[in-house]
């Protein structure tokens, strides 16, 4: 892969790189991280992945607003203030980050802090990471695209049972930032999954 070759020379200049891996719902976002964490590794790379989706807000806060529930999905399924400033700006100069682990069945967060390499590579996947509160942190991104079938496919067949939910919250919110924010232009390196 020649972003390894891409992020051996970024490392020779700095003591940590951000390393964002976007995409939609279910195109592969979690299984690429791994592979890419395990290839870092196989050249002696350090790194760790945070994955967005365990730092949502609780249920209350993103759902039965006022809001539509694409415009919930999109902008309250985290707290990007709060993302932005204990994750982001801290991630490259700091030996530790602690954020607000979202735990489904009790729907609530706790902290928990993740311990950083001295030198390597941060890697963060999730959706909607190419917003403009967080795309100028990232040295380096990934947009996986997938079809949306293939992805729906993904999903989990009792998941699948709500169509509703996917049109009004999930496919809305995909369409918004596809169209405001254009991922893939803006990505470094885009991987069709």
């Amino acid at each position: 892969m020649v972003e390894i070759n891409i992020m051996s020379e970024m490392l020779k200049h700095n003591s940590r790189i951000l390393i964002g891996i976007d995409g939609l719902s279910r195109s592969g976002k979690t299984t690429f991280s791994k592979r890419l964490l395990q290839t870092l590794s196989d050249q002696q790379v350090m790194g760790v992945i945070f994955h967005l989706d365990d730092y949502i807000v609780e249920r209350s806060r993103r759902y039965g607003t006022e809001l539509q529930q694409w415009e919930e999905y999109y902008h309250l399924q985290w707290d990007v203030e709060q993302v932005t400033t204990d994750l982001f700006e801290r991630v490259l100069n700091s030996d530790s980050v602690t954020l607000p682990l979202y735990h489904s069945k009790k729907d609530q967060c706790g902290n928990v802090t993740v311990k950083l390499p001295d030198k390597g590579v941060i890697i963060v996947e999730g959706g909607f990471l190419q917003r403009e509160e967080w795309r100028s942190y990232l040295d380096y991104c990934f947009f996986l695209e997938c079809p949306r079938e293939q992805r729906f496919k993904r999903e989990d067949p009792l998941t699948q049972r709500d169509l509703n939910k996917f049109k009004q919250r999930y496919w809305k919110a995909e369409e918004y930032y596809e169209t405001t924010v254009n991922p893939a232009f803006l990505a470094d390196r885009v991987l069709y999954t």
